[in-house]
């Protein structure tokens, strides 16, 4: 089975509080997107006008507010804030309240949203071994009866899922890296990554790790989602385009200038020190439906197959308008092609 191409919406619970985020979630279904993933923090990334709603009671509004379109989160972290026996309960109740519709996106977490709550924060290699674990006991809980499981990180005594979906929520893997990516290629029903950096670390490194899990996995190529989270500022004044993007000015931050950092004032002191030009830098930055859809083909061309648009500004509903009537048609019109 081939995955389809799919357009979607990026919900920043960072950025906007619970019952504005759905009105855009509906607002992008109106507009023809097919997808809204929401992140999931306990912390912003900014103090000031920052926000962070509760990914899994939103999701659940958000299934009764829309008819059809897929929702799923990008990304939630089952390993410390969340017991995995949790998040294997509350899926299985979304995805029997939505069947077909909720997409269970992990990934290895940040310190800004686990060490407040006194978890500790161990290296890369054991947030990565939590992970993957996590992940086989959500699919055993959700697969068996009566689970008793003894793991490296969670155990489990004769616990049972007493309301799952007849079709099981698919768990995308949200990646980064070589290793993570090379787990969603052989044990994901999709990966997650995000845009804005070189390409080469795309078409030299992601992208051929996914390949190796895939044959690791003895998968067809085309059956798992290649999700890409594209972050783009399309306006017809391109100063406002630009200006728009200064909010996520953390994401410009290297791993090395945000080390440790668990603190949003401290995030926030960081990141506005940033030009407006490296704030942006993630973004594809545009007063030009056209040329801004040139830009994006780029990673249709790589082999990304589900792309995620997250646009910066508070107007959202303006951002979803100009979308659905400008970018969307011929994006749909070249994967047709």
């Amino acid at each position: 089975m081939t995955v389809p191409f799919r357009f979607g919406y990026k919900a920043s619970s960072e950025q906007f509080a619970p019952r504005e985020l759905l009105d855009y979630a509906v607002g992008a279904e109106e507009n023809g997107f097919d997808s809204v993933f929401l992140s999931d923090h306990l912390q912003p990334w900014m103090h000031e006008g920052g926000h962070a709603p509760a990914a899994l009671p939103w999701l659940g509004a958000a299934g009764e507010a829309t008819t059809s379109i897929l929702l799923g989160t990008s990304v939630l972290t089952p390993t410390f804030r969340y017991h995995p026996g949790v998040i294997a309960q509350e899926f299985g109740t979304l995805g029997s309240l939505y069947p077909g519709r909720m997409i269970l996106g992990v990934g290895t977490g940040e310190a800004l949203n686990e060490v407040t709550l006194g978890q500790n924060w161990p290296d890369p290699p054991e947030r990565f071994q939590r992970m993957k674990e996590a992940i086989l006991l959500i699919r055993e809980l959700w697969r068996g009866e009566r689970v008793t499981y003894e793991g490296t990180y969670y155990t489990v005594k004769g616990a049972t899922i007493y309301d799952r979906p007849d079709q099981e929520v698919p768990i995308y893997i949200g990646a980064s890296g070589p290793a993570a990516t090379r787990l969603a290629g052989r044990m994901g029903d999709g990966w997650i990554t995000t845009s804005g950096k070189a390409p080469e670390l795309y078409t030299d490194k992601l992208l051929p790790a996914f390949e190796e899990g895939l044959e690791k996995g003895s998968r067809e190529p085309g059956s798992v989602d290649r999700m890409l989270e594209v972050k783009v500022s399309l306006r017809p004044d391109r100063e406002k385009a630009l200006e728009n993007t200064r909010f996520w000015a953390p994401l410009a931050l290297t791993p090395e200038e945000k080390m440790g950092t668990s603190d949003p004032m401290e995030m926030q002191r960081l990141a506005q020190e940033l030009p407006i030009e490296r704030a942006a830098s993630r973004f594809i930055v545009s007063d030009d439906p056209d040329d801004h859809i040139a830009q994006i083909q780029t990673y249709l061309d790589m082999g990304f197959t589900h792309l995620v648009f997250h646009d910066p500004g508070h107007d959202q509903a303006d951002f979803l308008e100009l979308y659905g009537r400008e970018v969307l048609p011929k994006l749909r019109a070249k994967v047709a092609s």
